[in-house]
């Protein structure tokens, strides 16, 4: 399922069954195609009930003198077993809280392994206000702020959590007239138990152009933020010891002409572990880093590199949905009775066979664990091996031209789990 803020999909891209009619007001009246926020949607699965998800989103309110604002934040309830497996939307547009609100949500299971911290920021991003989402109830639990830099009018967005759960994020920037950019990326810490943040660092990065992207590496250790024509890596674990580094410059590339250029605007991090950014300017190319787990120019950012033939600004809003819950801490407390559902430990190869040895795997680890893949022949040969971040779900595999026609056996293993699959190479 999906949304774009006005209505809400289901898995064939059209209309959910009473879904439509989201976020009533000024916003949708005057985009009707869609609201112009980023992360203003997030699907999170009910805990307790794997056929129930909610859906927080927010709606769009013009802020003078420029900008856009939200004034309340809203749920809504989809049965995903209803309108056989398409689902059904069967509460809508409840109001969590009204007040005014910068762009965007972030999400991040409790250490509990089953609950969910939901944050959305205040209007001037010097706050956050939290809930906590469990089987009973969305429970508002007030506003927390830190030192910061201001953002006012909706300049500050894409707030994210790293996939250990441990790190927050948001980057901004406010200008006058279109000048003398301050731009900042606030990093904060985060406890999984009781929700608190506390002030990790504030990055100034101003480079007088407009910013509003961040997202962390897959292993949590790099924070990448970006200006439209900069793209930054900072070394979280260094505490400061190692200034944020430069790895990439915008080469206004031409996606479509005569005048769709590329620039740099929100970040993703992506299923198969790579970060993928888009561009400001609505355009048909997609820049992609490769390995953000690397330090520096390694990390291998490759500008406008994926082409997708239509035109878009906005990236996903994902949580780490696969985190499981911080086993040994004081609120690692649920008995068995009510815990959380294991995963199943499975994979998939894909295509299969595959005529020059390049395949995608998709995977699912166990809870918190990281993998390994390893492909043998039928001599009992390692051919080929890759390190699996448990965050990602997806990898792809190249297999070097050497590989001879045949049929291989591919084994992922997670601590004690230990999964196979066969695979065929025709060359």
């Amino acid at each position: 399922m999906s949304s774009n803020g006005v209505f809400i999909a289901d898995a064939t891209g059209d209309t959910m069954m009473d879904g439509g009619g989201l976020n009533p007001g000024w916003g949708v009246s005057n985009y009707p195609d869609g609201l112009p926020m980023p992360h203003a949607n997030l699907f999170l699965p009910m805990p307790g009930d794997s056929n129930i998800y909610i859906l927080i989103h927010q709606v769009a309110e013009i802020a003078a003198p420029v900008g856009l604002d939200a004034l309340e934040i809203y749920y809504s309830i989809i049965d995903i077993s209803q309108n056989g497996g398409l689902g059904k939307v069967v509460s809508k547009n409840n109001v969590a809280l009204t007040g005014v609100f910068s762009w965007g949500y972030a999400a991040c299971k409790h250490a509990n392994g089953r609950d969910w911290w939901i944050t959305a920021m205040n209007d001037v991003a010097n706050g956050l206000h939290t809930f906590l989402l469990t089987p009973d109830t969305l429970q508002y639990l007030g506003l927390q702020t830190f030192p910061s830099q201001n953002f006012p009018y909706g300049f500050a967005g894409q707030p994210l959590f790293s996939p250990d759960g441990t790190k927050f994020a948001f980057g901004g920037s406010y200008g006058i007239n279109g000048m003398n950019y301050q731009s900042s990326v606030t990093l904060l810490n985060f406890d999984r138990c009781d929700g608190t943040f506390s002030l990790d660092t504030v990055i100034d990065f101003s480079d007088n152009y407009v910013s509003f992207a961040s997202a962390f590496s897959p292993n949590s250790k790099y924070l990448y933020f970006a200006s439209t024509e900069h793209l930054y890596q900072y070394d979280i674990d260094a505490g400061g010891l190692i200034p944020h580094q430069l790895v990439a410059t915008n080469d206004t590339f031409l996606s479509a002409p005569p005048v769709f250029y590329t620039d740099f605007f929100q970040l993703y991090l992506a299923a198969n572990g790579k970060i993928y950014m888009s561009s400001g300017s609505s355009v048909k190319h997609l820049h992609e880093i490769n390995y953000p787990d690397s330090s520096g120019t390694a990390c291998d950012v490759q500008l406008h590199n994926v082409f997708t033939n239509c035109f878009f600004i906005g990236v996903p809003n994902h949580p780490n949905y696969y985190l499981g819950a911080k086993t040994g801490s004081p609120c690692d407390t649920l008995t068995s009775i009510n815990d959380p559902p294991e995963h199943d430990f499975r994979f998939k190869v894909f295509p299969n066979p595959t005529m020059d040895g390049n395949f995608n795997i998709l995977y699912l680890l166990p809870q918190n664990q990281p993998g390994k893949l390893e492909v043998f022949d039928i001599n009992g040969r390692r051919i080929y091996e890759m390190n699996l971040p448990h965050w990602s779900a997806m990898q792809e595999v190249s297999l070097l031209k050497s590989v001879s026609s045949g049929v291989y056996n591919c084994v992922i293993t997670s601590g004690v789990e230990r999964g196979r699959m066969k695979v065929v190479v025709y060359r």
